[in-house]
């Protein structure tokens, strides 16, 4: 009878993506790097070995010695890389896939430290945000792909135990927003004006966008006929990120977040959503004040873009 039920709370845990050492959904690949020989660029190779698209690997120390003056580690990258595979086999029928459509991830080394880290998103925190079942295949096999990659480029490594745990959220983890288009307008010019506004806004608010992709385009390249169009925007925060990163640096995992903007093929409706800090605050459980006014100041000011944008439609 004990192996019965200890069978099924593992096959619970399994389905829900659970699984032993994988409490929390940021998850923290760490490796000894004395002689300096693994870097954010021999990790991205691995990573483009494995199939991945990497949009970007920013070094954040410049920019943060140069808006901050001080810097908290040795090594800090911001890196944003996709799998075309994957989204072509969830993104149709799961459009908030997108969510994590490119994929962040922070790689870094305390000042004082000698091992080298890379965070993530775990599956299952993936399945959380997006609806995609934690037990779909497609999203099982990135997960692997990206430990794959990981164990390629630190082949010492392993996941490390967070010293927290999740708690629950304070409130919705995707914020989102739909603009019918008018009748009788072209969806193509209400597409390009909306990008262009919502483009604008974001250096006057104090966002950047290391990272654009036409997530439509590669579906168009396999006769996937689903969308008009489907784009979506790495956008980050640099004061966010620095302040939070001092400790959390695993928050790279979320940052930059990715919003984006698709049209069903027989809708005329624009949908937008975006990943809410209220992921980080649970996720690494932040309760530092300077991390939390940060984070949803963050949140607000993005919120009131969109609001905009909409009262512009």
């Amino acid at each position: 009878m004990r192996s019965m039920i200890k069978g099924l709370l593992v096959a619970l845990l399994v389905v829900t993506g659970l699984t032993a050492g994988e409490a929390n959904h940021i998850r923290v690949f760490s490796a000894e790097n004395v002689d300096g020989k693994i870097t954010p660029t021999t990790i991205q190779k691995a990573f483009e070995k494995e199939g991945f698209m990497v949009e970007a690997n920013n070094d954040m120390l410049a920019p943060f010695k140069r808006d901050f003056k001080v810097v908290h580690h040795k090594v800090y990258n911001l890196m944003v890389l996709w799998d075309k595979d994957t989204f072509r086999k969830i993104g149709v029928k799961y459009p908030n896939f997108a969510l994590f459509t490119p994929l962040s991830m922070s790689i870094y080394t305390e000042k004082d430290g000698t091992t080298i880290n890379v965070s993530s998103m775990s599956p299952a925190g993936i399945a959380q945000m997006t609806g995609v079942p934690a037990d779909n295949a497609d999203l099982v096999n990135l997960g692997k792909k990206i430990e794959k990659a990981l164990k390629a480029a630190m082949p010492k490594g392993k996941f490390i135990t967070m010293p927290y745990k999740m708690v629950k959220e304070e409130g919705e983890l995707v914020h989102s927003v739909s603009i019918e288009v008018k009748k009788g307008a072209d969806w193509e010019d209400t597409k390009d004006d909306l990008e262009m506004a919502f483009e604008g806004k974001l250096a006057p608010n104090g966002f950047v966008s290391p990272a654009f992709v036409d997530l439509n385009y590669d579906l168009d390249e396999h006769d996937i006929d689903a969308y008009k169009f489907f784009d979506a925007y790495s956008i980050c925060k640099i004061p966010v990120i620095y302040t939070v990163s001092q400790k959390h640096p695993e928050a790279g995992a979320v940052a930059p977040c990715t919003m984006y903007l698709y049209m069903k093929k027989d809708e005329n409706t624009i949908h937008m959503a975006f990943p809410t800090v209220y992921k980080w605050l649970s996720a690494m459980y932040i309760k530092d004040k300077p991390s939390r006014d940060v984070l949803l100041d963050a949140q607000k000011k993005f919120e009131t873009i969109l609001k905009e944008l909409m009262a512009g439609k």
